[in-house]
């Protein structure tokens, strides 16, 4: 019975999700459980919902918890993360606040730009850390990181340890079926390769399987983009415009696996001061992401107190993740290919050797095996590198505790260099290092 354990699981809606699609499988239905976090309450809401999946499905399952991460590592054949350092308050508000000070608009801010590069400064030591446990409690043990920023945490991790580690994210598969329903072409009819890093990831190929022939659908995609711009349906019925993915369609010929509102930030063409016609051209949703951690605190007393109502079904549905496939394949044998983010060492050759690129894997009984893509076209490539730069400077930054990198991460990044001068930048980064205190390495302080 292999041990799985969760990392962050207070993230209650998330581990539901990972939760039902291990449990769902026969072969991992008995599985043992884990569930970890620092949140003692939320913690005890995702251990009352684990129970009632477990019933639900029918699971022989052994689910405990605990607020101890040397207790929940030991023995782990699989630790799967989930968490967020800082969280809402104070961290997304100071990420956010602090640079419209500056004149700097952001979007979503866990990834790249400055909000990436703060997430990142927290994020990472606390990685670091649980990967050096799991060096002592569970060296054979296979990391599987649901976290951002994804790249540079893949990328730190990689510098530090010889821990097994692949990094997921769902941007790949959702963007397959965002553009299946744009064109009309059933996903099971589409193949397809996407290569690159996480969140800039392209579709290097896109093809219709209907006949003995491959059909290339990127002239059906060009059209959609041309004719209508799709909308992508939110939560709490928001749509949110599809049109920045579109117009990068049109100027570099590939589609990235990122959404709108994520990309126009990791790029200095759509977000821009005294430019509110490209705001307004490209529907821009700036600050999208507090908008929906406040959604998401708004709706939580209730969304908790209806999960843990053993009166109100339980609504059990498997997800398109990928993690528990993984699990399975590793188990039983069973091949897949799913997109992760690993370290690069040749697989884009036209990246740099060290970074973490996002491309197709196979897995099964053997092990998680990266396919070479070799040689990606020459302009993603070179877009791609710019969101590296930072990638690399952050990473640098904190395992080598070197606060001059911070300053030179936000002094390369495409949003932040394209809205503010050097003094600017200095300035910025010194208010949001002091203003996130001791969640701030102390060399960084």
């Amino acid at each position: 019975m292999s041990k799985i354990v969760f990392v962050g699981a207070g993230s209650t809606v998330f581990a539901k999700n990972l939760l039902v699609d291990i449990l769902s499988m026969p072969e991992l239905n008995s599985s043992e459980i884990m569930l970890f976090d620092i949140d003692e309450q939320r913690l005890s809401t995702s251990m009352v919902v684990a129970g009632r999946i477990r019933e639900k499905l029918g699971s022989a399952s052994v689910i405990t918890g605990t607020t101890n991460q040397a207790e929940a590592l030991v023995g782990a054949d699989y630790v799967i993360t989930m968490f967020q350092i800082g969280g809402y308050e104070p961290s997304t508000v100071i990420d956010f606040e602090i640079p419209k000070k500056y004149g700097l608009r952001q979007t979503i801010g866990d990834t790249l730009g400055i909000g990436g590069i703060m997430r990142g400064i927290r994020t990472i030591p606390v990685m670091v850390n649980l990967v050096k446990d799991m060096e002592d409690l569970c060296p054979d043990a296979l990391l599987l990181n649901y976290v951002n920023p994804m790249a540079m945490i893949c990328w730190a991790i990689a510098e530090v340890s010889d821990i097994k580690t692949i990094g997921l994210c769902h941007s790949v598969q959702h963007t397959a079926t965002q553009i299946s329903e744009d064109i009309g072409v059933p996903l099971n009819q589409m193949q397809y390769l996407v290569a690159g890093i996480n969140h800039m990831s392209f579709f290097l190929q896109l093809e219709e399987l209907n006949g003995a022939v491959p059909i290339d659908l990127y002239p059906r995609v060009r059209e959609r983009g041309r004719s209508q711009i799709p909308y992508r349906e939110l939560p709490g019925g928001v749509q949110l415009s599809d049109a920045v993915r579109y117009e990068v369609l049109e100027r570099i010929g590939y589609f990235v696996t990122e959404s709108s509102e994520h990309f126009a930030e990791y790029v200095p063409w759509f977000i821009k001061k005294g430019r509110e016609d490209l705001i307004k051209q490209f529907e821009i949703p700036l600050d999208e992401y507090p908008r929906r951690c406040e959604q998401q605190i708004q709706h939580w007393e209730k969304l908790r107190s209806d999960l843990e109502d053993s009166t109100k079904d339980l609504h059990v549905q498997t997800s398109n993740e990928y993690g528990a496939g993984i699990i399975h394949s590793i188990e039983t044998g069973t091949s897949r290919i799913f997109n992760a983010n690993v370290p690069n060492q040749g697989l884009i050759t036209n990246l740099p050797s060290d970074c973490c690129v996002e491309v197709p894997c196979t897995v099964d009984d053997s092990g998680i095996k990266p396919m070479t893509i070799g040689e990606i076209p020459p302009q993603l490539a070179a877009l791609i590198q710019t969101n590296v730069n930072v990638q690399s400077l952050t990473v640098q930054a904190v395992l080598k505790g070197n606060r001059e990198h911070v300053y030179h991460a936000a002094m390369v990044d495409p949003h932040t260099s394209a809205e503010l001068s050097l003094e600017q930048i200095w300035e910025l980064v010194d208010e949001m290092l002091s203003a996130h205190g001791n969640m701030i390495p102390t060399e960084l302080r």
